[in-house]
């Protein structure tokens, strides 16, 4: 039987742009940041890594209790999209202030600053914002199809948003005169682009009642739950623990993948070499995407191709580092290239896996928690991220890596070759041993027939 669909092809689109506004934040912070506070601003690595570690600690509360206050919340605008309209403003505000700490302050003064910005973008606003984002696949459409678009659109959006900040950021940096002013002032342009788009995103889609949500359920007992027994339902669902960890591997490679400028500009000798490969990994991405939602219908669902896609990304980044130690860049972006394919399927269609993971709590525990189940985005994203971009900064650190000196020693050198060529390789590994796990569609299914619920499988029918 076919689904009941809800959006129309605009609803769809104009969801997927906001992750244009959400990478405008996440591509920018992550592929610059540290570059920015080494070899601009003159801060050691090892003490802004630290930063970054500490400023994590925060952010793992505030990703359960804005889940939670997602879920809480009723408006003329809905649950989520409050949270995600306004919660963007301050992210523009901080995270101009972040790429602004003032030239003129000393050292301590530098430090504090960077993570007074940097905790409030992540823990505060990026949190309210991105969870809320994630959240509305869940709240716009019951159609499981269309959940797997709406992913599909989010991302092509995504990694299209991060090709542009990783091929331009550093000309455009230059352009604008470079040194401190310069990054402040396309900081300044990145924060009005993000919120315009944010809010058209926004406004682009409209959340079901949430009686139609609940199909008819009362909903008030439901949702009358705390942030400790919020944690629990999360704890026990399997799968949830299951995508937090993805998410988090996922952004330590991203994070490694970022750290690419360096390698590229005292390895290869040639930073702009840093964008050419931005498209080697975006591209491939995005054609991947194009083609999930239909993959996802051929395959009867979501977890074979999960799975095969990974294999394919492990190959892929097994022989990047044959090619690195060869010394041939061309290779490198070819087989750059095929990883990124692989990875394509499970970016496309993990909201959808998110949302058959909240059916999985919502089956088993009688509680509706789509905000929070959400969490594990934001959540892994800051965690991964944030754990990433430190690493990168202690690895810098121990190997001796002076951001404003003119030649790095070899310990530097081969550490950026150590951080870029294999430890994606570990991270790809683990993902995909995480992810012959988590056949969350299977089990759900399985639940619906033991309790006679008709069942919302993805067919093949476009």
């Amino acid at each position: 039987m076919e689904e009941k669909m809800y959006l129309k092809w605009y609803n769809k689109i104009g969801y997927g742009s906001g992750d244009v506004a959400g990478n405008v934040v996440y591509a920018f912070l992550t592929s610059f940041v540290m570059i920015y506070l080494t070899d601009t601003i003159g801060l050691m690595p090892g003490i802004v890594g630290t930063l970054i570690a500490a400023s994590k600690l925060f952010d793992g509360v505030t990703d359960i209790f804005f889940g939670s206050m997602i879920d809480k919340t009723h408006s003329r605008l809905g649950k989520a999209r409050p949270w995600m309209l306004y919660g963007y403003i301050g992210c523009a505000i901080t995270l101009v202030a972040v790429f602004a700490v003032p030239t003129s302050f000393g050292d301590t003064a530098k430090y504090a600053w960077f993570f007074i910005a940097y905790t409030l973008l992540n823990g505060v606003f990026y949190t309210a914002n991105n969870i809320a984002y994630s959240a509305l696949t869940s709240l716009v459409t019951k159609n499981a199809k269309e959940r797997v678009q709406m992913g599909s659109y989010r991302f092509i959006f995504a990694f299209a948003t991060s090709l542009v900040i990783q091929s331009v950021t550093v000309g455009f940096v230059d352009k604008c005169g470079g040194g401190a002013a310069a990054w402040r002032t396309v900081a300044i342009i990145y924060a009005i682009i993000g919120f315009v788009v944010n809010t058209i995103s926004c406004l682009s889609v409209k959340e079901l009642p949430e009686e139609e949500l609940n199909d008819g359920a009362v909903t008030d007992k439901e949702e009358k739950y705390g942030l400790v027994q919020a944690f629990k339902l999360l704890v026990k669902n399997k799968f949830y623990m299951m995508i937090c960890g993805v998410y988090i591997l996922q952004q330590l490679y991203s994070a490694m993948i970022g750290a690419g400028i360096y390698y590229m500009t005292w390895v290869l000798k040639n930073k702009n070499l840093f964008g050419v490969f931005s498209w080697a990994v975006n591209i491939p991405l995005i054609i991947a995407l194009v083609f999930t939602p239909t993959l996802v219908g051929k395959w009867k669902g979501m977890y074979k191709l999960n799975l095969r896609g990974y294999m394919l990304a492990v190959a892929g980044r097994a022989l990047v580092i044959v090619a690195g130690y060869l010394g041939s860049v061309p290779l490198m972006l070819l087989f750059t290239a095929v990883a990124a394919l692989g990875q394509g399927p499970w970016q496309g269609d993990m909201n959808a896996v998110i949302a058959s993971c909240s059916e999985y709590t919502y089956l088993t525990q009688g509680k509706r928690v789509d905000g929070t189940m959400y969490s594990c985005t934001s959540l892994g994203i800051k965690i991964g991220g944030g754990i990433g971009t430190a690493l990168v900064g202690w690895l810098l650190e121990v190997s001796g890596y002076v951001g404003t000196a003119a030649t790095q020693p070899a310990s530097s050198l081969r550490m950026l070759s150590f951080m870029y060529l294999w430890l994606p390789l570990v991270f790809e590994v683990l993902i995909m041993l995480v992810l012959s796990r988590m056949n969350v569609e299977e089990t759900v299914e399985n639940i619906k027939r033991e309790k006679g619920i008709a069942s919302d499988c993805v067919t093949d029918e476009e």
